[in-house]
């Protein structure tokens, strides 16, 4: 590759990383997994004779495309042996992610989930046609189907997902409110007031991953879920943040990031907790939060 072809494929390649990372990112749920993928992305775009390229977008997403399917095979194998719960990677996630609400609703921890029970190729259509919005044509050169079948893919994940996924969304600055009063509620131990704010069926998932404690089973119910939390305070100091696009709280001991709690609101109640401590999914967070600061 000449010098200046190899400046064009990196420029190109730069200025749409962001739009890979996320594509990898939604279809494995994991940030380490997606910075691999795109770390093959790369090599293999390195390769290619660009003058024959008409779409470097298109190109470009249908490698990632390819090496997440790939890697998204991978964990499902491994992920049947997990111990407890498996959430997705936490992602720090800017501002601006929340205040465009349906990216926000993609990446969020409950419709991650949701995701997860797709089919791989399903996961990789859904998310390139109702959050990428690409073309069938486009769809089917990614995954490697004809464009009767993407259709029929993408009708058939529509329907799933539309069945499963959360309810309502909530504004902003909603959440921001209701993130502080969850927040003063953990750190002062006040029970009446968590349970004022927790929905009657609230549900706590949490991902220790066979390596740190968490509990193996869903926590569900208010007044379980509320004596969970309230053995939080006494340790940990508590730092709100936006992860996947929704309020969080990011919990420290002794400085370094020991749970990662995204918070999902429905109607003002929470309705879902989503505690990550599965150090190994922490690392990214680490990372990111040690750079911002």
């Amino acid at each position: 590759m000449s010098d200046r072809a190899g400046d064009t494929a990196t420029e190109a390649f730069i200025a749409h990383r962001n739009l890979l990372f996320t594509v990898a990112y939604e279809m494995l749920g994991s940030a380490a997994d997606a910075e691999d993928a795109l770390q093959e992305t790369w090599l293999r775009w390195a390769d290619v004779d660009h003058d024959t390229v008409r779409d470097q977008r298109a190109y470009l997403v249908r490698i990632t495309t390819r090496q997440a399917l790939s890697r998204l095979r991978t964990l499902r194998r491994r992920k049947e042996s997990y111990v407890g719960p498996w959430l997705p990677e936490p992602l720090l996630t800017a501002p601006d992610v929340a205040e465009d609400a349906e990216l926000a609703d993609s990446v969020s921890m409950a419709m991650l989930l949701v995701m997860e029970t797709l089919t791989p190729t399903e996961r990789a259509v859904f998310v390139l046609r109702e959050v990428f919005e690409l073309e069938y044509d486009e769809i089917a050169e990614a995954v490697d189907k004809n464009l009767a079948a993407v259709r029929q893919i993408a009708h058939r994940a529509r329907a799933h997902v539309a069945a499963r996924r959360p309810r309502g969304m909530v504004s902003p600055a909603e959440n921001r409110g209701a993130l502080e009063a969850f927040q003063r509620a953990i750190e002062t131990g006040d029970l009446q007031r968590l349970l004022d704010i927790l929905a009657p069926d609230v549900v706590l998932l949490g991902d220790g991953g066979g390596v740190v404690r968490a509990a193996l089973e869903p926590v569900v119910g208010a007044d379980t879920v509320a004596h969970v939390l309230g053995r939080i305070a006494p340790a940990a100091s508590l730092h709100p943040a936006q992860v996947n696009g929704h309020p969080a709280l990011i919990l420290r001991l002794d400085g370094e990031i020991d749970t990662v709690m995204a918070v999902r609101f429905d109607d003002g109640l929470i309705t879902g907790l989503y505690a990550v401590r599965n150090p190994e999914k922490l690392s990214h967070m680490a990372r990111e939060t040690a750079l911002r600061r």
